[in-house]
């Protein structure tokens, strides 16, 4: 049997998300603490208060969801799940998916994500940027919109066929979606998000980003990562930096991704991370994939024994 694993990003997170791992399992806490004390603040406290909504702050959502997935993970494999012969991760899951394959460590990873969120937000103020889900238009379609658009629109997230989101200026966001109905979309959802990632408008944070990246030290990884700018892996440390920096701007292909770990023959997929948003879009990309969430104690004991 042959698995791969899948981590989710920004989108999926919920208050007390893991409560009964966190109880249950020491070393699950062990990790939720190893990633306060390289933080500066309790994490574990935000995510179970979420005082002030700061677990939906992006800053505080990315290290949150990252110590999240890799605390499941470690749990997973000290059970004696079985090794993935291939990861891939969502937009911030890709950090998730590289500490899992050992190019990373957890707390670079922690730093990176927590500075990455910050970079996001101060690269477009609150307001000024927007998301926007169309379903029931092709890509071509949509691109074909967004091109009369007299602002910055692009396509942000290719996440199944029929379910694409869009990013760039609040005003040609709000403008083009009437245009996307026009041409035949079942329906366009305005995302409650505060910063619109995977656009032109993500420059700046990628530029900050990228100095951050020259301090950091990666490996190669252990395990393939397919990344979401190419939907391929990537063996080399400089190329997996410059594939960080381009997919803050960049359209995260995750239909490509999906397709791409079938070409490693694995029989399922596991989500490993709170929620089911990418068990969902794996059903809506290739139904013939068996997907599974790893997201509570329930779920590990079904997926390690």
């Amino acid at each position: 049997m042959s698995v791969a694993f899948l981590f989710p990003g920004q989108g999926s997170q919920s208050v007390s998300m893991g409560q009964d791992l966190y109880d249950q399992d020491e070393l699950y806490r062990n990790t939720i603490e190893e990633a306060s004390n390289a933080l500066g603040y309790n994490l574990w406290d935000i995510i179970v208060e979420n005082t002030d909504d700061k677990l939906n702050q992006t800053q505080f959502t990315q290290p949150a969801l990252l110590a999240t997935s890799i605390a499941l993970y470690r749990c997973y494999l000290s059970k004696g799940g079985e090794r993935p012969t291939v990861l891939s991760g969502h937009s911030l899951g890709e950090y998730s998916a590289l500490v899992a394959s050992g190019a990373l460590s957890f707390v670079d990873g922690l730093k990176l994500v927590s500075a990455r969120g910050q970079f996001m937000q101060s690269a477009v103020p609150v307001g000024e940027g927007a998301m926007a889900a169309v379903l029931g238009l092709s890509l071509d379609d949509i691109r074909a919109v967004c091109s009369t658009s007299e602002g910055l629109v692009e396509a942000a997230n290719i996440n199944a066929p029929g379910q694409i989101v869009i990013a760039g200026s609040k005003s040609a966001v709000v403008n083009i979606l009437p245009l996307m109905k026009d041409a035949g979309a079942k329906r366009v959802i305005e995302l409650p998000v505060s910063v619109p990632s995977h656009c032109e408008l993500m420059k700046p944070a990628a530029k900050e980003l990228a100095l951050m990246l020259e301090g950091v030290n990666l490996s190669e990884p252990e395990i393939d990562v397919v990344h979401n700018v190419t939907a391929a892996p990537s063996g080399s440390v400089d190329d997996i930096k410059k594939l960080l920096i381009e997919q803050l701007y960049s359209p995260v292909r995750w239909v490509d991704c999906v397709e791409k770990l079938k070409d490693y023959g694995v029989d399922s997929l596991v989500e490993c991370g709170p929620g089911k948003v990418l068990s969902g879009l794996v059903k809506r990309i290739d139904r013939s994939l068996s997907c599974s969430s790893l997201n509570s104690v329930g779920s590990m004991s079904e997926l390690v024994n």
